[in-house]
């Protein structure tokens, strides 16, 4: 429409980056809380300490899971063909993520509810599964991405996934998995020493800079292998950024290591993976040093590289098909209209703001050490 100020080439480029902005900020905002989640048996070793684990997430949980629910919107909204596969396609693995999600509100309400040994001790575990799983799943999904998915387009525009829930399994994806877990427990190490004082504190260091330091092989093993075990996508026919919407409209070919070939056309890029290395190697540091602010930006920054080193990876790819190459959704073939884009990116441009003033406001206001005195003032503490 020529009435739209932003040409539809350009909306589509803002709303990929927005729903990278969304998904990174899930898993720092979000990897906090499920990072603490997969640390708490380990730890925490007494009740109390348990506890004041607890609330250290507790009041801010709730609002840090808006980043995935709003994300899952724009998916829906933005890229309605990357919804219809990949939440038709990947519904068991988001039944597990959802599932164990589901756990930790429960969890938080119920454990305290009975002073009994057992009973929060299945909790505590509970617990654990809601950090635990999710941060795994969400790397194995992203292995996924980079590996492309088992579907097919009919000449109706219609999907057809043809894989299962085990054949996402793959030895890659679960190397992706794992470098999502390592980052994600990182994080939760650091908020736990920041928060915190004395052995738990001592114990979060401990688990954190062995996390980091895993991490940090473990993305540098991802990165060889997706140099030289697996495919990259490249679309091989001319791009037109303002073409109507048609995933058939391209050719794709597969190349070894063609995921790489994005760092040789944009050189800025690489600004990714070594944002990701390091932010680990200076949280790393910074745990074993008993910086506070400085090793929760850092493993914040670690989450934000490797996120990102994903998504520069893939551009412009939304979803490559493992089956039928040239049915991969990219951002140029896959979006909503021109219209609807610039609708949706004038509400946000309204509403996002509100929502980062009050998301700082209230992590303001919930600052401050996290103590089993500071328990014992508050009625209602976990």
């Amino acid at each position: 429409m020529t009435t739209i100020p932003i040409d539809y080439e350009t909306l589509r480029l803002i709303w990929w980056l927005l729903l990278g902005v969304l998904l990174i900020g899930f898993a720092i905002m979000g990897g906090r809380d499920l990072g603490v989640g997969a640390l708490l048996p380990f730890a925490a070793r007494t009740d109390a300490e348990r506890r004041v684990l607890l609330n250290v997430v507790g009041p801010t949980w709730e609002g840090n899971q808006v980043w995935l629910i709003v994300g899952g919107g724009v998916i829906f909204a933005a890229f309605p063909p990357l919804y219809a596969v990949s939440f038709s396609g990947f519904y068991l693995a988001m039944i597990v993520i959802l599932l164990a999600l589901i756990l930790r509100p429960v969890g938080f309400k119920y454990r305290s509810k009975i002073k009994d040994t057992r009973w929060r001790a299945a909790w505590d575990w509970v617990l654990f599964i809601g950090g635990f799983v999710p941060a795994l799943i969400f790397g194995v999904a992203m292995g996924n991405v980079l590996l492309g998915a088992p579907f097919h387009l009919d000449g109706t525009m219609r999907a057809f996934y043809t894989g299962n829930f085990f054949m996402l399994l793959t030895p890659f994806a679960l190397l992706c998995g794992l470098v999502s877990l390592g980052m994600i427990v990182t994080q939760g190490a650091a908020v736990i020493a920041g928060r915190t004082t004395g052995p738990l504190a001592e114990r979060a260091r401990t688990y954190g800079s062995l996390a980091g330091l895993l991490t940090i092989v473990l993305f540098a093993l991802g990165g060889v292998w997706i140099a030289f075990g697996i495919d990259g996508y490249a679309v091989t026919s001319t791009i037109d950024g303002s073409a109507a919407i048609n995933p058939l409209g391209k050719s794709v070919e597969l190349t070894r290591g063609g995921w790489l070939a994005n760092y040789g056309h944009y050189p800025w890029m690489i600004a990714g993976p070594v944002l990701g290395f390091a932010g680990l190697a200076g949280a790393v540091i910074g745990l074993r040093a008993r910086l506070r602010l400085a090793t929760l930006l850092a493993s914040s920054a670690a989450i934000f590289g490797i996120v990102a080193t994903a998504g520069l990876s893939l551009f412009p790819f939304l979803l490559p098909s493992s089956t039928m190459p040239e049915a991969s959704l990219t951002l140029w073939d896959a979006s909503s209209s021109h219209l609807t884009l610039f609708v949706m990116l004038l509400m946000t441009a309204f509403f996002l703001p509100i929502v980062m003033l009050y998301t700082a406001w209230v992590f303001r206001v919930m600052r401050g050490t996290v103590s089993t005195q500071s328990l014992e003032k508050n009625p209602n503490a976990y």
